[in-house]
């Protein structure tokens, strides 16, 4: 019950790893406030795990100030505090720099960035008053660069800069602000994802992940639920003295040398 009383803000959390968290934060024994653009997909995780009034869901953009200042504003009304949040708003398109368009690298920027930087500035107050965590759910496309996909591999560089400069400036004020950085998940983003492998190598949805995680340690794509397990554990008084971390949860697959795979 590492979360017990704690209120968590949760963005992207219609599917995935932000639905996956929302769970898990109730089991963790704290209460959890769901955000997300489509209410039909909140409303219906929100139904799976409410108990005894620990769960509250929220429509709006996270990219927008004023929906996730509404968005803390009634959690502070329903439960009183905010003590951590989990930005996990984000989208993925592909295309290099000449194959994407305008519209497509905007939307890059607002789904996976501005959704980061907007609920930061709304959460900030809330989180220096209560000493508390601000999660960034990055990917290990934060980390190095991933084919044909620009955009996102831009906005997961940007968002690891906006957690630094969180857990730098804020810190001293008690806020925690650490980044996580998943690789294959198996998520229904990444379902999609696997559509070009399963054409391309003849294989079934499972075979995609076995294929694209064929030279990873641990050879497997992992679940939503290890992810909001380590979301869950930054949001902890646990990890009262993290902060500035940038957390891989990818199987081992950012500790391969390229390089050497063929010899």
């Amino acid at each position: 019950m590492m979360l017990k009383d704690k209120v968590v803000l949760v963005t992207g959390a219609g599917t995935g790893i932000g639905a996956a968290t929302c769970r898990q934060v109730v089991q963790e024994g704290g209460r959890v406030v769901l955000m997300g653009r489509r209410p039909e997909a909140i409303n219906a995780v929100a139904a799976t795990i409410d108990r005894d009034d620990s769960v509250f869901a929220y429509p709006g953009d996270a990219g927008s100030l004023d929906n996730v200042s509404n968005a803390v504003n009634e959690a502070r009304s329903r439960f009183g505090r905010l003590d951590a949040v989990v930005a996990c708003a984000g989208t993925v398109e592909t295309g290099s720099v000449l194959d994407l368009s305008d519209d497509s690298w905007r939307r890059q920027m607002h789904s996976n960035l501005d959704t980061a930087y907007f609920t930061a500035k709304a959460t900030l107050p809330s989180l220096i008053e209560s000493k508390g965590a601000f999660i960034i759910v990055s990917s290990i496309a934060g980390l190095q660069a991933m084919p044909m996909t620009c955009g996102y591999v831009t906005a997961k560089h940007a968002v690891i800069g906006l957690m630094r400069s969180i857990a730098m400036d804020y810190g001293p004020q008690g806020v925690r602000a650490n980044a996580v950085c998943p690789g294959w998940i198996r998520t229904p983003m990444a379902d999609e994802e696997m559509a070009p492998v399963m054409a391309r190598e003849a294989v079934t949805l499972e075979g995609a992940y076995e294929h694209v995680t064929s030279d990873t340690p641990l050879r497997r794509a992992g679940d939503a639920g290890e992810v909001a397990d380590l979301c869950c554990f930054l949001s902890s008084d646990r990890a009262r003295l993290i902060t500035g971390s940038v957390m891989t949860i990818d199987g081992g697959s950012t500790v391969v040398c390229v390089p050497t795979l063929k010899m």
